[in-house]
C-alpha cells in the first residue's frame, strides 16, 4: 500500500507564503498523477492542482496564479508553493494521487488516494 506524507503546514498572516511537501513511498511513483486538495470545516473538498507524469500542471481557478505545484522525481516528493495566502485558504491540505488516467487529474480533479493532511491557517 502506498503512502503519502504531507508536511509544511502552519499558521501565517494574510499575504504570506507556505510551501507544502509530500513524500511518496510504496507507490510506483512514476505511474501516478500527483496533486493537492483541501477541505475546510463544513465545506466540500476542493481540488487545487495536479501535476502529470510529463510535468504538466493544472490548477483550480481559485488558486491559479498564487499556487504552484512541482515535483522532484529523484526525491519522490511533490510540492505546493502557496503565495499571497488569504484567510479563505484556511483548510486541511491533502497530498493526493491517481492512476486512472489524466482525465481525473484535470479540474475539478478526482484523486483516488491521499495522505493524512497538513493544516494551514491564514489569519487576517
Amino acid at each position: 500500500q502506498g503512502q503519502l506524507v504531507e508536511s509544511g503546514g502552519g499558521s501565517v498572516e494574510a499575504g504570506g507564503s507556505l510551501r507544502l511537501s509530500c513524500v511518496v513511498s510504496g507507490l510506483s511513483y512514476s505511474n501516478y498523477c500527483m496533486g493537492w486538495f483541501r477541505q475546510a470545516p463544513g465545506k466540500e473538498r476542493e481540488g487545487l492542482a495536479s501535476i502529470l507524469l510529463d510535468g504538466t500542471a493544472n490548477y483550480a481557478d481559485s488558486v491559479k496564479g498564487r499556487f504552484t505545484i512541482s515535483k522532484d522525481d529523484n526525491k519522490n516528493t511533490v510540492y505546493l508553493q502557496m503565495n499571497s495566502l488569504k484567510p479563505e485558504d484556511t483548510a486541511m491540505y491533502y497530498c493526493a494521487s491517481d492512476d486512472r488516467g489524466s482525465y481525473y487529474c484535470q479540474p475539478p480533479f478526482d484523486f483516488s488516494s491521499w495522505g493524512q493532511g497538513t493544516q494551514v491557517a491564514v489569519s487576517s
